[in-house]
């Protein structure tokens, strides 16, 4: 027996865009999902008969458990998921770059981050001891600047722009081309309301041009031969 909750979150996910369910009703079946994936490491750890195997599969469980236990219950808490799905939605909308910055944050840097400074702490050591408390004070300072900058300081406009100036540079990029054509199509047009073919009025524009370069060559010459005469 194998369940995936990834499966589960990706069939459900376009129903919730069509708006065939709602995201209050994806939620519950999101974090059934989670429970649902544990059964396999039980199974695996069972099978193996491997104490320490065991012990990280109950930890999966229990930590879905609580995850549920938390967030689910309480309707307060369960409007801040909800909450931040439609932003996390909103910003996709604005640009393609949020999704894998949020993988790349979610699931490997603040995961990274925490396995190594519990491991400093591991150690069992003065030294690395006081640098990961040093590091933990530093990430504590960092995240409350962080918050400080995204709710005093305008950080969330200051993003939503950046994202907004990337899309339209995007979306610039993206029908150049059809531009392009647009303006060639009235060019066309131009020409042929005019009746003046295009090699014609390359023509004139050169003849314009080396008439140009003459009258400025024949006034040159001129103002050396009274610069001569003088």
């Amino acid at each position: 027996l194998v369940q995936s909750s990834s499966i589960t979150t990706s069939v459900l996910t376009p129903f919730v865009g069509l708006g065939v369910i709602q995201l209050e009703q994806m939620l519950p079946l999101t974090l059934g999902a989670n429970i649902g994936t544990t059964i396999t490491g039980l199974l695996a750890a069972m099978v193996s008969d491997n104490v320490d195997a065991l012990q990280v599969a109950l930890c999966h469980l229990f930590f879905n458990i609580s995850g549920i236990v938390i967030w689910y219950p309480i309707p307060i808490m369960r409007r801040i998921p909800l909450r931040g799905a439609r932003a996390l939605g909103r910003a996709t909308r604005r640009s393609r770059l949020v999704p894998p910055i949020y993988i790349i944050v979610v699931f490997f840097v603040i995961p990274l981050l925490l396995l190594g400074l519990s491991s400093l702490f591991m150690q069992k050591t003065v030294g690395f001891t006081v640098l990961g408390s040093f590091l933990v004070i530093g990430v504590v300072l960092g995240i409350a600047r962080f918050i400080w900058w995204w709710k005093k300081q305008e950080g969330l406009q200051k993003c939503l722009a950046c994202l907004d100036r990337r899309q339209a540079m995007s979306d610039a990029k993206a029908s150049l081309p059809e531009d392009m054509q647009f303006l060639k199509s009235k060019v066309a047009q131009l020409v042929e309301h005019t009746g003046l073919p295009e090699d014609e009025e390359a023509g004139d524009a050169q003849k314009g041009s080396d008439g140009t370069a003459d009258d400025v060559a024949a006034e040159n010459e001129e103002v050396a031969g009274g610069d001569k005469n003088e």
